[in-house]
């Protein structure tokens, strides 16, 4: 087991209240402002452009960073430096993207001489970053994962003994992501399987791989995740969902509608691969059942909060706060979890519904069905209006900008 971030609780601001700095202000990074706000936890906001948790009645402070991604070193400066200047010292840091993860992972050590850190380090972080080394662990931990293949040339490639359609995605997200907007290419030919991958492989780094992988069938409907608050080989707050739309449907970036749910073996799966890399934090693990076998089968990891966590708290389980105290040396535990409850962002999950409806592929009895019940809106809020109207007038600027 590698070490445990310090959770000393000798450094604390005037009110007695271990600040922290989210660094995000997409939807996610709001509702870890709204979580510790309420408990007024002192927040500063970072973010490298527009962002709508800047409006957020729980934001005391917001800051505009450096692109990590275009000036590493400059945002890890800036970020040293934002400790001395702003007083910073002994705060709670919490990212919201894969990129942030990878620098605060890689620069631990330095960066805890200022701050708590709550992504472990690159040793344990690497298995989420890297898709090749999830899959290669999750197969040591017997836990099912689509065929999956590494070819690392054209000869490679041409041998692969494959039925399609498959899919082609790199084994790291950046700068593939950026490139393309998406996650996966579907592919229905090997004639298809070779244009693409070339020109795949030059849209990402030497040091990373093109995976082709199965497609299973099912589509969103089939998704499920597992968020949790783990330490110590055991995850001491949990939650499952299903997670029925995304956007786009067929390979999404982004949830757009999730309900509660209880699944105690894809807890049990979760708990193994985590203990197996020596993880602790909060972190949300992907899965899709297979219709096929009926098995679920692992699709990714993602080491910080992820984008549906707020449906937590309607469930009864404000994870983030949890994770604060558990930071701060506080034992934490799960009191309960609802079944039943949804999750809805509206500016994405309207928009996919018109487009189910019209091809024919849901029902309008089934998407006002799913609306029914204990809801939580991933930015509609009476309490805190304005990062809703923000992310209104936003729409065109997130469309350009994240593809939302």
């Amino acid at each position: 087991m590698l070490g445990l971030p310090t959770r000393s609780k000798s450094t604390t601001q005037q009110d007695g209240k271990v600040g922290v700095v989210i660094i995000g202000g997409h939807f996610q990074g709001l509702g870890l402002i709204r979580s510790l706000g309420r408990h007024n936890v002192p927040t500063y906001l970072l973010d490298r452009e527009q962002c709508i948790a800047r409006f957020s009645r729980y934001t005391d402070r917001f800051s505009k960073c450096p692109d990590i991604l275009r000036e590493e070193p400059l945002f890890l400066k800036f970020l040293l430096d934002l400790a001395v200047k702003e007083d910073l010292k002994g705060w709670i840091v919490y990212p919201n993207d894969d990129e942030t993860v990878r620098l605060l992972a890689m620069h631990r050590d330095k960066l805890q001489e200022y701050y708590r850190i709550t992504t472990p380090p690159w040793d344990v972080v690497k298995y989420a970053y890297d898709k090749k080394l999830t899959y290669e662990l999750a197969k040591k931990c017997s836990i099912a994962i689509p065929n999956t293949y590494y070819p690392a040339n054209a000869e490679e490639l041409e041998q692969l003994d494959i039925e399609f359609p498959v899919i082609l995605k790199p084994s790291v997200k950046m700068p593939f992501y950026k490139r393309t907007r998406k996650k996966a290419i579907l592919i229905n030919s090997r004639q298809e399987l070779w244009k693409k991958y070339k020109k795949a492989s030059m849209l990402i780094d030497s040091s990373q791989k093109i995976i082709v992988q199965e497609l299973i069938p099912g589509r969103a409907p089939n998704l499920y995740s597992v968020g949790s608050l783990s330490r110590n080989g055991e995850l001491l707050v949990k939650i499952t969902v299903k997670r029925s739309r995304q956007h786009p449907m067929d390979f999404g970036h982004a949830t757009t509608f999730a309900q509660t749910v209880h699944i105690p073996e894809l807890e049990e799966m979760t708990r193994t691969i985590l203990e197996a890399i020596g993880y602790y934090g909060l972190s949300e693990v992907e899965f899709m059942l297979d219709p096929r076998d009926r098995k679920y089968k692992l699709l990714e990891i993602n080491a910080r909060a992820w984008g549906w966590h707020t449906i937590a708290i309607a469930a009864g389980l404000d994870m983030p706060y949890l994770s604060y105290l558990d930071m701060l040396g506080e034992k934490v535990k799960q009191n309960g979890c609802a079944n039943g409850v949804k999750w809805i962002r509206m500016t994405t999950d309207i928009p996919i519904a018109l487009i189910e409806l019209l091809k024919g592929k849901m029902k309008l009895a089934e998407y006002l069905d799913s609306l029914k019940g204990k809801k939580q809106f991933a930015v509609f809020s009476l309490e805190d209006p304005l990062p809703f109207i923000a992310e209104m007038l936003m729409l065109p600027y997130l469309f350009k900008k994240k593809g939302f």
